[in-house]
């Protein structure tokens, strides 16, 4: 079940079954134009013309009574709360992940990274709800420009699914949330539109189950 697949987010979506997905974790690009010091950039990340058409299908192949959790550009908010609320959902918590560092920025030091928890229908509460501060581990940015740490994503797929869930991601740069669920004991399916993010997240996820088969 398990798949990393390359393509456009959109339409690699539109062949999934309705209501076939447990939970979704993802981090979209941010509409920024972002570039690493390296150089390295994100497809999409200027032009808002997808988030509509990938919220409308992440609520279409989410089931009913679940949720999904989004990061989010904090300067392009407006834009992603009503694709959210277009498509279906409801905003049912806000996380805050504390930095031990600062971004760079013209007027403040960005020191967190914030995602929203979207509800489509009535999800039953999880048996210990998560902190809405929580800490960042940095781990580096090797496989990809916004890498988000494994060890941010385990407790979200731990809370809000049970074992053998299917978790989505469907912008998953080079597949931190694959990696994640792989190592939660969940199933998982990644998209990635960039070729050179998609092969270093095959990479990845190759290495974990060598690991863990050795």
């Amino acid at each position: 079940m398990s798949r990393f697949m390359h393509g456009d987010s959109v339409q690699v979506m539109g062949g999934f079954p309705d209501n076939s997905i447990d939970f979704i974790l993802t981090d979209p690009p941010y509409l920024v134009g972002f570039k690493d010091r390296s150089g390295r950039s994100i497809a999409n990340d200027v032009s808002s013309e997808w988030v509509q058409p990938a919220s409308d299908e992440m609520y279409r192949v989410l089931k009913d009574n679940s949720l999904a959790v989004s990061f989010y550009g904090w300067n392009r908010v407006d834009v992603f709360m009503q694709a959210w609320k277009a498509a279906g959902f409801r905003v049912v918590g806000h996380i805050v992940f504390t930095k031990p560092y600062a971004s760079k920025s013209a007027f403040v030091g960005y020191q967190h990274e914030s995602a929203y928890v979207l509800a489509k229908g009535r999800p039953p509460l999880p048996a210990q709800p998560l902190p809405d501060v929580m800490p960042w581990e940095y781990t580096g940015n090797r496989h990809h420009p916004t890498e988000k740490p494994v060890s941010v994503l385990r407790p979200l797929i731990e809370t809000f699914t049970q074992p053998g869930a299917i978790v989505l991601d469907p912008f998953a740069g080079s597949g931190s949330t694959c990696v994640a669920a792989q190592a939660c004991g969940r199933r998982w399916i990644g998209i990635e539109l960039l070729e050179q993010y998609h092969a270093a997240g095959l990479r990845r996820l190759y290495a974990q189950r060598a690991a863990h088969a050795a």
